[in-house]
C-alpha cells in the first residue's frame, strides 16, 4: 500500500479559527493513524490579503496543538515558476488557451445566459481562435462540455457533475498569478499528496479539478467532503457563536488535547466515547467515522471537556501550561515543579474548568497579604468568630506536624471543646486563610500553606475582626 500523505493548505488572512483547525486536525489524525506523512502549505497567491503576521499565527496555532508537519511548510508565492511550466504544458498540448475577452463582453455573456434561463458561463468564444499569448489574455481550461465528471467521495458518496453545466474556467489571470483550483491541483500532484481531506464548501470545486488532474495525465486523490461546523442556530460559525480563534482559547486557559479532542468529535465519532487523548485519537481515527451532518459548536460543552481534560492530568502535565498564567498573576514561578506547587495543582484542579480559572484560585497560596471578599468577611468575620478562631489557633499552635490527619483532630478537639459543629469553625478559618468561602478542603489547604503562614492568617483575622467591632463601636 502507498505511504498515504495528507495536506492542510490555510490562506494566511487571518488567525486559524476552529473551522480550519478540525480540518487540519483530521488530515493530520489520519496521516498519523496510517504512519503516513501530514503537509503544510500556505496559500498565499492572494497578495492582497496575505500578512506575514498571518503565517505567523497559523505557525503559533498549530505549534500551541502540537500538530506537527512532516513537510513544508510551502509557500505557493514560492511555486510560481512551477505552476508557470504547467500552465505552458496545458496551452502547449491544446488542453488550455488565452482568451483575449474583455471584462465589459463578459459581462454581457452573463446577461444574455441569465435573460435564457441559462446558467452564466463562458461561451467558448476564444476556445478554438489558437490565440497567442498578450499582456491581456487570461489562460482558460478546454473543459470537457459533454459526459460527466463523477467526485467519489468517501464520505458523501459519489457526487455527479455535468460537464455541460461546467465551463471553461481561468487558470492563470491576465497578471499572470495562476488560480485556485489549478494551483492546488499541481502541488497537490507535485508533493504527492494521495488523500484530500476538507470542508464540503470545496465539494464544487472538486470536479473542476479531477478535470484538471485527468488532463496533466495524473492519479486521482481520494477524496473526502467533511460537512462545516455551524453555530447553535445551525448557521456557519463565527464569532458571535462564541468561536474565535485557536490561540483565542490558548490565552482563555484551554488545554489544547481538550480543544483537539472537541473538534475532532464534532463531525466523528467511536461509538459512544467522548474522552479522548490524544494517543488514542490516533490510535482510533479513521474516515469512515466521519458522519455526514454538520456539527454544532457549542462552548459550554467545549468548556465542560476541558474541565474533564484538567481533572485528568498531572501537575507535571499541568504546569508548564499553567506557568504563564500564574506568572500573569504577578506571582513568581519556578523552571520546575516544586513539591509545594504540585499539591496547589492537585487541590485546584478538581475544582478549575481553565487555567486562568485555576490560576487565579491559586492567588492565596502564593499571597503574603489576604484581601477578604466583602461578602465572605461580612458573613463569616464576625464577632461570633472571634471565639472558635482564637481557640483553633491555640489548638494548631500545639501541634508541629501539620497533616492532614492531625489537623482534622485539631479541628475536632476544639468542636468537642466548644459545642460547636465544624461548620462554625471551618468556615471563619477558611475565610482567615484564602478571603473567600469556597476553596479546596480546610484541611488540605492548611497543610499547603504550611504552619506559619496559616497561624499568620488566623491571628490577622482576628485582627481584623476586633478593628472592625472598634469602629463599629466609634461610630
Amino acid at each position: 500500500m502507498n505511504t498515504i500523505i495528507t495536506r492542510f493548505p490555510p490562506s494566511p488572512t487571518g488567525h486559524l479559527h476552529l473551522g480550519g483547525t478540525r480540518t487540519a486536525l483530521f488530515n493530520w489524525l489520519y496521516a498519523r493513524h496510517m504512519k503516513g506523512r501530514f503537509v503544510l502549505r500556505i496559500e498565499d497567491t492572494d497578495t492582497a490579503r496575505s500578512t506575514e503576521a498571518s503565517v505567523k499565527a497559523i505557525f503559533d496555532a498549530l505549534d500551541w496543538l502540537g500538530v506537527e508537519w512532516d513537510d513544508g511548510p510551502y509557500f505557493q508565492s514560492q511555486r510560481l515558476d512551477i505552476y508557470q511550466q504547467y500552465i505552458d504544458k496545458m496551452v502547449t498540448a491544446g488542453k488550455a488557451y488565452y482568451c483575449t475577452c474583455s471584462a465589459k463582453r463578459l459581462e454581457e455573456m452573463r446577461k444574455q445566459a441569465r435573460a435564457g434561463g441559462a446558467k452564466p458561463k463562458y461561451d467558448g468564444t476564444c476556445r478554438n481562435k489558437g490565440l497567442a499569448a498578450t499582456g491581456d489574455a487570461v489562460v482558460r481550461f478546454k473543459a470537457p462540455q459533454s459526459g460527466t465528471t463523477v467526485v467519489r467521495d468517501v464520505i458523501k458518496g459519489d457526487i455527479v457533475f455535468q460537464n455541460s453545466e461546467l465551463d471553461d474556467f481561468i487558470i492563470q489571470r491576465s497578471d499572470g498569478i495562476p488560480t485556485y483550483n489549478f494551483v492546488v491541483v499541481v502541488d497537490d500532484i507535485t508533493m504527492g499528496i494521495n488523500t484530500v481531506i476538507r470542508g464540503d464548501d470545496h465539494v464544487n470545486n472538486t470536479p473542476k479539478q479531477i478535470q484538471l488532474y485527468q488532463a496533466l495525465g495524473a492519479k486521482l486523490p481520494v477524496f473526502g467532503h467533511v460537512p462545516m461546523v455551524l453555530g447553535s442556530d445551525r448557521t456557519r460559525l463565527s464569532k458571535r457563536h462564541g468561536a474565535m480563534s485557536v490561540t483565542a482559547y490558548r490565552d482563555m486557559g484551554y488545554l489544547p488535547d481538550a480543544l483537539i479532542n472537541y473538534l475532532v468529535r464534532l463531525g466523528w465519532s467511536h461509538g459512544d466515547q467522548e474522552f479522548f487523548t490524544r494517543a488514542e485519537l490516533i490510535e482510533k481515527f479513521s474516515l469512515e467515522n466521519i458522519g455526514q451532518s454538520a456539527g454544532v459548536f457549542n462552548p459550554d460543552k467545549l468548556l465542560a471537556l476541558n474541565a474533564e481534560h484538567i481533572r485528568r492530568s498531572t501537575p507535571r502535565q499541568l504546569y508548564p501550561r499553567l506557568r504563564p498564567f500564574l506568572e500573569a498573576q504577578g506571582f513568581k514561578s519556578e523552571q520546575q515543579l516544586s513539591p509545594e506547587t504540585e499539591k496547589t495543582i492537585t487541590s485546584l484542579s478538581p475544582r478549575c474548568k481553565t487555567l486562568v480559572e485555576m490560576a487565579e484560585n491559586a492567588r492565596f497560596y502564593y499571597e503574603d497579604t489576604i484581601v477578604y471578599e466583602e461578602k465572605a468577611a461580612g458573613k463569616f468575620l464576625k464577632p461570633a468568630a472571634l471565639e472558635p478562631l482564637e481557640r483553633i489557633h491555640r489548638q494548631l499552635t500545639s501541634i508541629s506536624d501539620f497533616n492532614e490527619k492531625a489537623l482534622e483532630d485539631a479541628f475536632r478537639s476544639v468542636m468537642a471543646e466548644s459545642g460547636l459543629k465544624l461548620g462554625k469553625i471551618a468556615q471563619p478559618v477558611r475565610v482567615a486563610l484564602t478571603g473567600k468561602t469556597v476553596s479546596p478542603g480546610i484541611f488540605e489547604v492548611i497543610a499547603i500553606i504550611g504552619r506559619s503562614r496559616t497561624l499568620e492568617r488566623i491571628q490577622a483575622a482576628i485582627s481584623y475582626i476586633r478593628q472592625q467591632a472598634d469602629i463599629k463601636a466609634n461610630t
